[in-house]
């Protein structure tokens, strides 16, 4: 592991990441193992004027002690003070850095109803805070480092050493670190995803149909007034951010009622410290009515009832199969870096700030217009090499916006 990379990746969370401005606060969530990371970026931070740093550092391992063993009931009650360690930081208008980086089979064997009474309570307790992460009132920033249990996971051939510093070459060169400027890397990135999202805005869609010869037909309805985004994007205040690193992704928001038809997925999900894999969901008028997996039923059945909105759709977006995640061959086992090797829908919460004046209408009027709401959202993958997306645009014109499995444009 490179320590002037790391620096340079510091750097580059904090400035191209959350863009901390003089006097934000920031607060970092963290696993443990990504201590010496966390430090980095908060020193970084200060450098740049923040006024305060907040961690948050999680242990995987305590928590599967803590689920293994407490009841229901325990689990199923948040104090206040957990949720307003992140609600009244979300109030304040802080920025958030999360470390993703857990053991994708941390919580194996734990049973998944305390794993569900756990996940559901807190992210009730933390709904504030969500809620001004996804309407982009805080900036904030999702990216990852190596932690041994995960390096393992993806190269279980390879020495502890080895997987590591694998594991920590993919990750600089997917965020860019290895770039002599970074930052300028990041810029021309970001211009050649606002080309995308421009044509697809233009265009300004009704609906989008997927097609693979694997399975999927399914076709999305997109709600008036969406708008598509990606790569760099403004907050309430038009100070730009980048939400995740990395990313390749151009996404929006469905129609809640609006999705029909069957979607496969194309590679493991990991959930709550457990994995679903080959999985497929039927919808009709926007609700998942049925689902298979040939690993992790009961995870995915788990997560679909977590609340009425977790059997909807909350955002589709598209990755071409031809980038740099996917052309690595790596299967991650990590969200942040698999649903940015392939076109993936979520579950759960839409992204309010993909409606256009979103803040001029209430929850109400929002659900309205199409936008689901949940406590979860949770991407997965569902693009391979010949998926084909087409969409009817504006003037009711049939235009082929994937080919194959990347752009048509």
């Amino acid at each position: 592991m490179n320590n002037n990379l790391l620096r340079k990746y510091a750097s580059l969370a904090v400035s191209t990441g959350v863009n901390i401005q003089k006097d934000n606060i920031l607060v970092i969530n963290s696993p443990i193992e990504t201590a010496e990371f966390a430090r980095l970026i908060a020193e970084e931070a200060y450098i740049r004027g923040a006024k305060d740093v907040v961690v948050h550092y999680a242990d995987q391992k305590l928590s599967k002690i803590r689920l293994s063993n407490s009841s229901i009931e325990t689990l199923s009650d948040v104090p206040e003070w957990v949720g307003e360690s992140y609600n009244y930081y979300a109030r304040q208008g802080a920025c958030f850095i999360g470390i993703s980086a857990s053991d994708p089979d941390g919580l194996k064997g734990v049973p998944m109803e305390n794993i569900a009474a756990s996940q559901k309570a807190r992210n009730e307790a933390v709904k504030e805070y969500r809620e001004s992460t996804m309407s982009n009132k805080c900036r904030w920033c999702v990216l990852s480092v190596p932690t041994l249990s995960w390096a393992k996971k993806v190269f279980p051939n390879a020495t502890n050493d080895e997987a590591m510093e694998k594991l920590w070459d993919v990750i600089f060169k997917t965020v860019r670190v290895d770039n002599e400027d970074p930052t300028l890397a990041w810029e021309k990135h970001n211009s050649s995803l606002a080309e995308k999202i421009k044509f697809m805005n233009d265009n300004n869609f009704k609906s989008v149909h997927l097609t693979s010869s694997n399975g999927t037909d399914l076709n999305i309805e997109l709600p008036e007034g969406h708008l598509w985004a990606g790569g760099s994007e403004d907050d309430v205040n038009n100070i730009p951010f980048n939400a995740n690193m990395p990313t390749e992704e151009v996404f929006t928001l469905p129609k809640k009622t609006g999705v029909n038809g069957i979607v496969y997925s194309t590679k493991p999900l990991s959930y709550g410290g457990n994995l679903i894999d080959n999985f497929s969901i039927t919808f009709k008028d926007g609700k998942a009515i049925n689902f298979t997996a040939e690993t992790g039923y009961d995870v995915l059945k788990q997560m679909l009832d977590s609340d009425e909105g977790s059997k909807y759709l909350g955002e589709v977006a598209f990755v071409p199969y031809d980038s740099p995640i996917s052309n690595s061959g790596l299967i991650f086992f990590n969200t942040l870096f698999d649903e940015n090797a392939a076109c993936h829908l979520a579950f759960g919460r839409a992204y309010s700030s993909c409606v256009k004046d979103a803040e001029k209408y209430s929850e109400k009027e929002l659900e309205e217009i199409g936008v689901n709401d949940s406590i979860i959202h949770v991407d997965f993958m569902i693009g391979n090499n010949d998926l084909n997306i087409t969409g009817i645009n504006k003037n009711n014109e049939t235009i082929q916006i994937f080919s194959n499995g990347n752009w048509a444009f």
